[in-house]
């Protein structure tokens, strides 16, 4: 196939599994706004900051990742709230390197409510600072507004980042590929949906996916009875970007399904390279929100073909991710199933940024390369004190030190007004997925507790 004059070169595809990639040779501000996932999709932005409590320390899980992802220096880490100090503490004695940290508020990020002087002030501060890149968990317009400003350069264009987290655009390419996808339809109103609902039904579908094209976390997606969808049932929010996808939803022993699991690929994609590093199992709660993960899979070793179906699916979608302008840490989400004895890995989405594995899966391939590990959001029944979260996991013995061959390291607090941990992200990590298991019950024991999950 000849390549049209003044195209550009396809980048290098390396699957690599269990094994991290060259991240960025460079440095680099990165804005911790978790707020602008949804493209100003306001109704959206206030369900999230709605349903997740802690919202605004959950920029704290970047600070031991930052300087892994940007090898250059130094980086500086725009936060919405001071990180705990005792875990930072604990990060830099396992020999991590931690980016500055200074705190935006999330208002003055999206230039709201008259802050015309703070707002200057910030892109004072971005000019100032040595990085000539600017990232985001996505890049919109007030990204790339700011970069402009502060005479920097985003990593990936607002079409590119936009794109990439777009589910319709995901799905066409799939069904133009030949590849699995969900029986979708696609709707432009409510009551148009109301009708797609009912031709799923017709198929057999006793339950429907609506899905923005643009979602995170859950935010975005509505499962109902497809028997009893009503176009008053179905929120206008869905509607921000234009159409939304109306969804088979996929039950175990129905319509011929036998579903294995919902694995994600993590990818991360620089100017020249695509990469695949590692494959993980998403751990899901209720509709399908996510809670954690666990590598490798389950069923890894069981289920013949399974790994290597899945990067074959996920290698095509992270170079079309990679055509339309995003560069940079990204997974894609699977449901793995047999339909009528044949396996399938039917791509979900793609969630183009630093996603809730992309922390858990960069340190435990740091600490132990070819190892297993779970990451999980474990609630407290009572807010405690950072000092004690630790102390407890270390009386137990279980904390993670460097060089060890197993441990529990926590990523971040969510605290509380207070600044007392109501939520941590733990990782457990260990050369097998038995000792993992273990590290797990440990934990329960450190704090007497049967582990409460809690959403990402």
């Amino acid at each position: 196939m000849t390549r049209p004059a003044g195209a550009r070169p396809a980048p290098a595809l390396r699957v690599h599994p269990a094994h991290l990639p060259r991240f960025w040779d460079r440095s680099a501000v990165f804005v911790a706004n978790v707020l602008s996932l949804f493209f100003g999709n306001q109704r959206q932005t206030e369900i999230l900051a709605e349903q997740i409590r802690g919202i605004d320390s959950y920029g704290g899980r970047l600070l031991p990742l930052i300087d892994l992802l940007f090898t250059g220096s130094p980086n500086l880490l725009l936060l919405e709230t001071e990180p705990d100090r005792e875990l930072r503490a604990y990060h830099e004695g396992l020999g991590l390197s931690l980016p500055e940290c200074r705190l935006v508020a999330p208002d003055l990020y999206q230039g709201r409510n008259g802050a015309g002087s703070d707002r200057e002030a910030l892109v004072e501060l971005l000019h100032a600072h040595p990085a000539p890149w600017i990232d985001g968990f996505v890049t919109d317009h007030t990204l790339e507004e700011l970069a402009h400003r502060a005479g920097k350069r985003t990593l990936s264009s607002h079409a590119g980042s936009h794109n990439g987290n777009n589910k319709l655009l995901l799905h066409r390419f799939l069904a133009r590929e030949g590849l699995p996808t969900f029986d979708t339809e696609v709707a432009e109103s409510p009551g148009h949906a109301a009708e797609c609902c009912r031709r799923l039904r017709a198929r057999g579908y006793a339950q429907v996916a609506l899905k923005a094209p643009i979602g995170g976390s859950g935010i975005g997606m509505l499962c109902l009875p497809a028997a009893e969808v009503v176009a008053g049932q179905i929120p206008g929010y869905l509607f921000h970007e234009g159409a939304c996808l109306v969804q088979g939803w996929l039950e175990d022993g129905a319509n011929g399904v036998r579903l294995l699991g919902s694995p994600s690929v993590q990818l991360f994609l620089s100017e020249h390279e695509v990469c695949l590093y590692d494959v993980t199992e998403q751990i899901l709660g209720a509709r399908s929100v996510h809670e954690g993960n666990v590598a490798p899979p389950p069923y890894a070793a069981e289920v013949a073909g399974a790994v290597d179906r899945l990067l074959a699916v996920a290698a095509r979608a992270a170079l079309w991710l990679h055509a339309q302008g995003y560069r940079g840490t990204a997974s894609v989400d699977f449901v793995l199933l047999r339909r009528e004895g044949e396996l399938q890995a039917i791509a979900a989405e793609i969630n183009a940024r630093v996603t809730g594995a992309s922390y858990p899966s960069i340190l435990a391939r740091h600490f132990i390369p070819a190892g297993a590990w779970l990451m999980r959001n474990l609630r407290f029944h009572h807010p405690m004190p950072a000092p004690e979260v630790l102390a407890a996991l270390e009386r137990e013995g279980c904390l993670y030190h460097p060089g060890a061959t197993a441990g529990v390291l926590p990523i971040n607090f969510n605290l509380d007004a207070g600044r007392q941990v109501t939520k941590s992200q733990m990782l457990c990590l260990a050369a097998d997925a038995a000792t993992v298991q273990r590290m797990c019950g440990r934990v329960e024991r450190a704090f007497h507790l049967k582990w409460q999950y809690d959403r990402d």
